[in-house]
């Protein structure tokens, strides 16, 4: 398909779809990440190791089901409504309802060994399987949905969109329903709350991923390779793991989720406990929402002047000095801390609404070196990545708090605890977001010149590919 017709039947239908379907996986992937482990800690009242363990003992499973569901979608020939969305058809309910199970309060008196083997199946059954199911194939889907690439940056920047919009509801929702006041003032868990919360947000994912399917198309026909000539996995493992690019996104993927998703697990205990204070918990979400829509509007003009590499780069060394400061500063003010968090968002949000068109110009990249784009493999890859990043978060986590001395039972954490978990969440995420500025910048090939130079290229091939079908 030529580059002017897939621009032109490429618009805004499509990019609602694809605001809708990061909508509806955030709104349980956020869920988990910022309150699954206060669940497991406070109304489960499982030990913080042993939710730290199963964390990095489900990537184990990720590693094979993630790669695993990248090569079936690659394989598998397409249907009359494409060979993405189908996925996010099939798999919408199982993915919802999964989410909703992991949040089962009734099992607080149960036996810790029935408590620990209910953790580990729910939490298996979403993130491993049905999660994987549905993600993979969404992720794929901006490839086939226009081969231009401002349509593509356009879908990252929507994309990026649904899934903040998603992260700031739950995060101003949540704790209104998992946490209550006591007479003193402190953040008592509403053991009932997780449940109606999580059967809230599954239903409205569920009403999202059914958008997504129904609002976007695929459009853009790749070359469809004989069942004989397709590369093995080995082949195509090989390729992956040669692509430097890929590499060094990788790296950056997984100290990004980690970053991220610490910060949301920790920010939950640092509104609670350090700040005392469940309103500034959801204000933090809200604040966001204008940064977000600001940069939205001017990333285009960044990209197209900049490139995404460079404009990214400058923006992370932003955040990690914000966070840095605030760390020596030791605000006692939850205002003033808002307000620090607020400005170090400027930076990372430029990276976070242009990320998922660097995955695309990756799997470009990985189309000119062979010739092989292999989409579903490559996304999958990259989502075992994110999912790492993810389980480190939540084992760090874990460990981190029984390492300052965080105490489940206790109403009232002590001075040296509090001041632990503001030191994580300050200095630890100024040194994580500036480790990415820099492999970005030393790692990461992938520049304005180089992914203008991809795109041409892969362009001339298309065009090639048309006039020789044509002859």
């Amino acid at each position: 398909m030529s580059k002017s017709k897939s621009a032109q039947q490429f618009n805004f239908r499509d990019k609602v779809g694809y605001f809708s379907g990061d909508f509806a996986n955030n709104f349980l992937f956020m869920m988990a990440g910022s309150f699954l482990m206060v669940f497991y800690m406070r109304v489960l009242n499982i030990d913080a190791a042993v939710i730290g363990t199963m964390f990095l003992l489900a990537r184990f499973v990720d590693a094979f089901t993630d790669i695993g569901m990248g090569r079936l979608v690659d394989r598998m020939k397409p249907t009359k409504d494409g060979k993405f969305r189908p996925w996010i058809r099939r798999m919408c309910g199982p993915v919802s309802l999964a989410s909703f199970l992991m949040y089962q309060a009734g099992l607080a008196g149960a036996p810790m060994g029935l408590k620990i083997v209910y953790m580990f199946a729910t939490y298996l059954l979403f993130g491993s399987v049905c999660y994987t199911a549905v993600n993979i194939p969404f992720g794929s889907l901006a490839s086939a949905v226009t081969n231009d690439p401002k349509g593509r940056s356009s879908l990252s920047t929507a994309r990026t969109l649904g899934g903040t919009f998603a992260s700031i509801i739950v995060s101003v929702l949540a704790p209104q329903f998992i946490y209550y006041s006591d007479a003193q003032g402190n953040q008592v868990v509403n053991s009932g709350g997780f449940m109606m919360a999580a059967g809230i947000f599954a239903i409205i994912a569920l009403a999202f991923y059914i958008l997504c399917y129904a609002f976007t198309t695929e459009r853009v026909k790749f070359e469809e390779i004989p069942s004989k000539q397709q590369p093995t996995l080995a082949q195509t493992f090989k390729a992956i793991v040669t692509n430097k690019a890929f590499l060094a996104y990788i790296a950056a993927s997984i100290v990004l989720l980690l970053s991220t998703m610490l910060t949301q697990s920790i920010n939950a205990f640092l509104y609670a406990d350090y700040f005392s204070n469940k309103n500034a918990m959801s204000l933090a979400g809200i604040i966001t929402i204008p940064i977000t829509v600001c940069m939205a509007i001017f990333a285009s003009r960044i990209t197209t002047r900049f490139g995404k590499k460079e404009g990214s780069i400058v923006g992370l060394f932003f955040t990690g000095l914000i966070y840095s400061i605030a760390f020596f500063m030791k605000i006692q003010n939850v205002w003033i801390f808002l307000g620090a968090t607020v400005l170090a968002n400027i930076g990372m949000t430029y990276f976070n609404l242009v990320s998922w068109a660097m995955v695309n110009d990756i799997i470009d990249y990985q189309d000119v070196k062979t010739g092989n784009r292999a989409d579903g493999t490559i996304y999958g890859a990259y989502s075992f990545s994110r999912k790492v990043g993810q389980a480190l978060a939540g084992g760090l986590g874990g460990f981190a708090l029984a390492a300052i001395g965080y105490n489940s039972q206790a109403l009232v954490q002590t001075e040296a605890v509090k001041q632990g978990i503001y030191s994580l969440s300050t200095m630890l995420m100024g040194v994580m977001y500036i480790i990415i500025a820099l492999i970005l910048l030393f790692a990461f090939p992938l520049n304005k010149q180089l992914v203008n130079k991809n795109t041409t290229e892969l362009e001339s091939r298309r065009e090639q590919e048309a006039l020789s079908a044509q002859g």
